[in-house]
């Protein structure tokens, strides 16, 4: 049963999101600096957020955050919880 609970909270990750999905942050779970320059940069609870592009290697990946498109670390998105 664990493991249900642990996937289903992977799958709520904005990392997760595959190209052309979009969801809302709803929860930021990130060191203080980090949040702070991602919150600089339009990425708050609420915001709207569009997977644009997966590079191939898979990290990074660029989003569509208010208008403008932000290139975000797997490590920084990972903790960036979603509802689609």
């Amino acid at each position: 049963m664990r493991s249900k609970n642990k996937e289903q909270k992977k799958e709520n990750v904005l990392s997760n999101l595959k190209k052309g999905q979009c969801a809302r942050v709803y929860k930021m779970v990130l060191d203080e600096d980090i949040k702070r320059r991602l919150q600089d940069i339009g990425l708050t609870e609420g915001t709207t957020v569009e997977c644009v592009q997966k590079s191939p290697g898979g990290d990074p990946t660029a989003y569509l955050i208010r208008g403008a498109v932000m290139a975000l670390r797997t490590e920084d998105a990972s903790k960036v919880h979603i509802k689609k």
